[in-house]
């Protein structure tokens, strides 16, 4: 993916019939991870499909869950599975969350390409990202005081951070909170002295280099063999078995021609990884 994208409400539309309950436009809503998908899918299934209305409008998994619970969309973008309590507060107002996967994705850390740290261990990025570790010195950079970027609280991405690197510990209280992947990856690359991570699809970008975790690069095939250490998943939600051009949409994703998407975007495909996995 040659650009990254921002999080601001981003509008693919043309005349025409949506789903069943949202009369002339199908609303997205949620993970700025998972946007780069949907984004080029939406394109892609909006020319098959001419009568089709579709927005998208990416703000963060925690936003998704929100929005599907409240019935604002009918189809919710997550980087994060959804939690026991956003599942009952769903059930308490009649919608039934169905949880769809349709990529893999690895979490990479990002420097500034002036940064001379080519490689971090996951105890150095906790240390660094709880305020242990405070200057590049320590960690085989040039000496100076490290600016520390993290999603904010919102953020499926931050919330995989959290528990898988953090390992539940609170982020330094100085660190830089963003509000999209791609908000972190436009502040790192201004900042010689900072440190970030991103969903693997904004680590395409001249301004940014990624750093290897444990010596294992961030990358589809590292993905795929098990070798990196941050991966998850991505999702869909919707309220029960979809229906009408949601369902249609989302079969479009899951499709052949919609997992190319999701490679051409430097995501992981579901089909290859159940291939990896035999």
């Amino acid at each position: 993916m040659k650009r990254i994208f921002s999080t601001a409400l981003c509008t693919l539309a043309v005349l025409g019939l949506a789903a069943t309950g949202f009369a002339g436009e199908i609303p997205v809503k949620g993970s700025t991870t998972v946007q780069p998908i949907m984004q080029k899918a939406i394109e892609a299934f909006m020319a098959k499909n001419k009568g089709v209305s579709i927005s998208l409008s990416a703000s963060g998994s925690g936003d998704g869950a929100k929005a599907l619970i409240d019935g604002s969309t009918p189809l919710a973008m997550m980087s994060r599975e959804m939690k026991d309590t956003e599942i009952k507060q769903a059930k308490d107002k009649g919608v039934n969350p169905k949880q769809i996967l349709i990529a893999y994705d690895c979490l990479t850390p990002i420097v500034h390409p002036a940064n001379a740290v080519k490689n971090l261990t996951l105890a150095q990025l906790k240390d660094i990202y709880t305020g242990k570790i405070t200057d590049w010195k320590n960690v085989g950079g040039t000496p100076g005081p490290i600016s520390v970027v993290s999603r904010d609280s919102s953020s499926g991405t931050f919330e995989y951070w959290n528990e898988h690197v953090l390992k539940k510990e609170r982020v330094f209280a100085r660190a830089q909170m963003q509000a999209s992947n791609g908000a972190v990856a436009q502040t790192v690359s201004k900042q010689k002295s900072a440190i970030g991570y991103v969903g693997l699809a904004y680590t395409q970008n001249k301004g940014l280099k990624a750093v290897t975790v444990e010596g294992v690069g961030g990358s589809v095939e590292n993905t795929l063999n098990g070798t990196y250490p941050i991966s998850r998943g991505l999702y869909l939600y919707t309220n029960g078995e979809p229906s009408g051009d949601v369902a249609k949409l989302v079969n479009f994703i899951l499709s052949d021609e919609g997992q190319k998407i999701v490679a051409q975007v430097d995501y992981v495909p579901v089909k290859a990884a159940k291939k990896a996995k035999k």
